[in-house]
């Protein structure tokens, strides 16, 4: 009789995410769990065919003692790109604790764009050791992109790419992709360039799939070059990207050389990052990430708070000149933080429009005057509408119509000064050379808490006669 054969048990794995995204609490446990033990089959299981994403959340949500351990147990398999996904800081502190000969043969595997935004944090010492572990190819490209100024096209570019000569065929291109071996992963175009290297144009995939075997490269070429500097600032790349919907564009030196490609998923990341980095200036918080420390984040908000702390001693003067006012009729006192609030939301309300146009160059010279009238007007007219509401409330509630025409005069004017201060401030800081997006808030509410007070304090004073 034969013997019946037994299945191998069937290992139920985890989900990794959640229906809203996150990585699932078993999952983050089962891997923890697997650190703990050493068990690098169960690691491996878990983890080794992980997206980076995934894997970069993961990173994230284990412990500091944990990341080490999880990198070294997945060893060979572990991908090194998800570092791209991680918080500076947590990228930082994880190559710090892993030696440097292991993440310079990593890093001989990845894309040049990755490889520099891994390397680029970290102290020039580990630079230069880790650089000094690489084929004198890779290291050569990696300097050479390391030396272009952070936050450019040249950080972000990857020096693979294809380039063909003017006189090839469609034919000898296509012959070439197939039997080359050190091609990028992916790409989208050809690039076409002069004995010097220099670019005279790009042949998109679909043309060259499209056109006979016979016909030249260069009949089928772009005629518009849409490359851009290595030394330009990455938000103008990305918003070239966008007024254009360019899926990847040449980067070219000084002399016009080709020497790197971007592709949309690099500008992806640049448009999150500055529109983060924009977010978090309009709050004072700098370039702060979620994984900092106490100390760092405390000193980091310190500054822009000492700044508000002398604007706000800047208002409190001016109320201080009212003191008699004030203590005449203590309604004023209950009613001036609503002049003072009502102002600062509007000021804010148009200075973020006004940066976003600055940053996204739809705000300029051509349209200012027009930008500005509108906003005096929405602000004119909604400080009418909140006048009416405000007046008749300070009315009802103090029993007297002469404290609801002072405040609903007050607010009108403390309205338009807003939708003055939100949009010239920001062009002034700009014409300045400040950035807008750090600076405008401080101002914007200082003139709307100062103009604020004044009016309504001083328009109670001539109404009902106090001493000033």
């Amino acid at each position: 009789m034969q013997a019946e054969a037994i299945a191998d048990p069937v290992i139920e794995l985890p989900p990794v995410r959640d229906d809203d995204g996150y990585l699932t609490k078993a999952f983050i446990a089962a891997v923890e769990a697997a650190i703990e033990a050493e068990d690098r089959s169960a690691v491996l299981l878990l983890a080794s065919n992980l997206h980076e994403a995934d894997t970069g959340d993961l990173l994230e949500a284990l412990n500091a003692g944990e990341r080490a351990a999880f990198v070294r147990l997945l060893g060979s398999e572990f991908d090194y790109t998800a570092l791209t996904e991680t918080d500076e800081a947590i990228r930082v502190k994880l190559l710090e604790d892993l030696p440097n000969e292991v993440i310079a043969e990593a890093l001989g595997d990845l894309d040049s764009d990755d490889a520099v935004y891994i390397l680029e944090d970290l102290d020039a010492q580990d630079r230069d050791e880790i650089l000094g572990g690489l084929s004198y190819a890779d290291r050569a490209q990696l300097k050479k992109a390391l030396d272009y100024p952070e936050e450019s096209a040249g950080r972000r570019m990857q020096t693979e790419f294809i380039a063909v000569a003017p006189f090839w065929t469609v034919g000898q291109t296509i012959d070439y992709m197939r039997e080359a071996r050190d091609l990028p992963d992916s790409f989208y175009e050809i690039f076409v360039v002069d004995p010097a290297f220099r670019l005279l144009g790009s042949v998109h995939l679909d043309k060259i799939l499209r056109a006979k075997r016979h016909e030249k490269v260069t009949s089928i070429m772009a005629d518009r070059l849409d490359s851009v500097e290595a030394t330009d600032d990455q938000e103008e790349v990305a918003r070239k990207f966008e007024r254009y919907n360019l899926i990847s564009s040449a980067v070219v030196d000084e002399n016009g050389r080709l020497v790197g490609v971007l592709t949309v998923d690099d500008i992806v990341d640049v448009i999150q990052e500055e529109a983060e980095e924009d977010l978090r200036a309009l709050a004072g918080v700098g370039d702060e990430e979620i994984s900092d420390s106490v100390l760092t984040i405390a000193r980091g908000r310190l500054t822009w708070l000492v700044v508000n702390l002398a604007t706000a001693v800047l208002a409190s003067v001016v109320i201080a000149l009212f003191e008699d006012t004030i203590e005449a009729m203590v309604a004023l006192a209950v009613l001036m933080p609503i002049v003072a609030s009502m102002g600062g939301n509007a000021g804010t309300q148009t200075m973020t429009v006004a940066v976003r146009g600055l940053a996204t160059q739809e705000l300029g010279a051509r349209n200012m005057m027009r930008v500005l009238n509108r906003e005096v007007l929405v602000s004119f007219l909604n400080g009418i509408a909140l006048a009416i509401l405000i007046g008749i409330t300070a009315w009802l509630w103090f029993g007297s119509p002469g404290l609801g025409y002072v405040i609903a005069g007050a607010i009108i004017i403390n309205m338009v000064f807003a939708g003055l201060s939100g949009l010239l401030i920001p062009i002034a800081l700009e014409k300045l050379n400040i950035d807008p997006a750090i600076a405008s808030s401080v101002f914007v509410t200082t003139v709307t808490d100062v103009v604020g007070f004044f009016a309504f304090l001083g328009i109670a004073a001539l109404w009902f006669g106090l001493p000033i």
